[in-house]
C-alpha cells in the first residue's frame, strides 16, 4: 500500500466588506484579524482609508478590505471616500454586504443594483444580532432574502463574535487557489505611521464636541524606532483657529489627555515605550482642497 499524501491548495484572495457607517465593519475585521487594525469609535464616518487587514495561515491568506461607510458626497472628501466604495467591486474574490437588524436599504440606490448583479459571491451578513429576538431576526431574514436574492445570509454578532468564524469558514471554501499576495508575516499593507494617524484620530473623536472631529487630520512628521522606545512626533490639523483652541485646551490639557490616551494604545499594539509628541496646526480648508486631500492619500488616482 502507497501512503497516501494529501497536497493541500494554497488559498488566497480579496475580501471586500460593505455597509452603511456604523454597522460594525470595524468589529467584524478585527474578530477576523485578531488584532486591533482598524479604528473602531462609535460615530459615524470614522474609516476614510480602505484599511486592509490580512488573515494568513498555513494555507490560505485573507485580504479584507474596509471599505468607508456608504454615504451621500458632501466635501470634496466625502467624493473621494465613495471613489474608494466603488472599487469595491472591481478587485473582489467575495464580497461581504453588512446590514445591521432593522436596517431596511442601502443609503444609494446605484449602490444596491451592483450588489444585486454581483457577479462574485455575496455573503449579506446581518450583524448585531444579540440587540434582537427571534421574531424580528426572522422577519429580517425574510426581508433581506427578497431583496437581494443573490446573497448568502448569516445572522452574526461580531461583538459577542457569534457565527463569525462559519462566516470565515466560508470566505475560505470560497476564495479561489492562489499563491499569497502579500509575504506572509504581513498584518497590514499600511505603514506604522498610519496606524499612529489613526489611533490619535479616534482619541480625538472621543474627546472633543461633534464637529471637531471632522476638521482634523493628522499627519504622522517623525516616527523614529529602536530596542526599546519609539519616538513620534505628530501634527494634528485643523482649518480654524478656534479649533486649535479647542484642540489645545484649557493650559494644554485637553492636548496632553489625547497624547496619553494614544500612547496607552500605541505601546500595546507596537509592543514597545513610546514617546510622543503632538502639535496643533491651521491649515485652512484641507477638505475641499484637492492638493491637500491628495496628500493625505485620499484620492489614490
Amino acid at each position: 500500500m502507497h501512503p497516501h499524501f494529501t497536497i493541500m491548495e494554497h488559498k488566497a484572495g480579496f475580501v471586500n466588506i460593505i455597509g452603511n457607517p456604523n454597522v460594525g465593519k470595524s468589529t467584524l475585521m478585527n474578530a477576523f484579524v485578531g488584532e486591533r487594525l482598524s479604528i473602531i469609535t462609535s460615530k459615524a464616518q470614522t474609516t476614510r482609508h480602505r484599511i486592509l487587514g490580512i488573515v494568513n495561515g498555513d494555507d490560505f491568506q485573507v485580504i479584507l478590505s474596509d471599505t468607508p461607510g456608504i454615504i451621500k458626497p458632501a466635501y470634496e472628501m466625502q467624493k473621494s471616500m465613495m471613489d474608494f466604495v466603488k472599487s469595491a467591486f472591481e478587485d473582489a474574490d467575495v464580497l461581504l454586504y453588512m446590514v445591521e437588524i432593522g436596517e431596511k436599504e442601502l443609503k444609494d440606490e446605484d449602490f444596491f443594483t451592483k450588489i444585486i448583479h454581483a457577479k462574485i459571491p455575496v455573503l449579506l451578513l446581518l450583524n448585531k444580532i444579540d440587540k434582537s429576538n427571534q421574531e424580528q431576526l426572522e422577519e429580517q431574514i425574510a426581508l433581506w432574502k427578497e431583496k437581494v436574492p443573490n446573497a448568502e445570509i448569516y445572522p452574526i454578532s461580531a461583538l459577542e463574535n457569534f457565527n463569525v468564524k462559519e462566516v470565515f469558514a466560508r470566505i475560505l471554501e470560497l476564495l479561489p487557489v492562489s499563491p499569497a499576495y502579500y509575504p506572509k508575516d504581513a498584518l497590514t499593507d499600511k505603514p506604522e505611521r498610519f496606524f499612529v494617524n489613526e489611533t490619535i484620530r479616534e482619541k480625538i473623536l472621543l474627546n472633543y464636541d461633534k464637529e471637531i472631529p471632522y476638521a482634523v487630520e493628522i499627519e504622522t512628521e517623525e516616527f523614529l524606532e529602536d530596542e526599546k522606545i519609539i519616538r513620534i512626533r505628530s501634527v494634528i490639523m485643523v482649518e480654524r483657529d478656534t479649533q486649535k483652541g479647542i484642540i489645545i485646551g484649557h493650559k494644554g490639557a485637553a492636548l496632553k489627555r489625547v497624547g496619553v490616551q494614544s500612547r496607552e494604545d500605541l505601546e500595546k499594539f507596537f509592543g514597545k515605550q513610546i514617546h510622543i509628541e503632538l502639535y496643533v496646526k491651521v491649515n485652512k480648508d484641507w477638505r475641499s482642497n484637492a492638493f491637500q486631500l491628495r496628500r493625505f492619500g485620499y484620492n489614490q488616482k
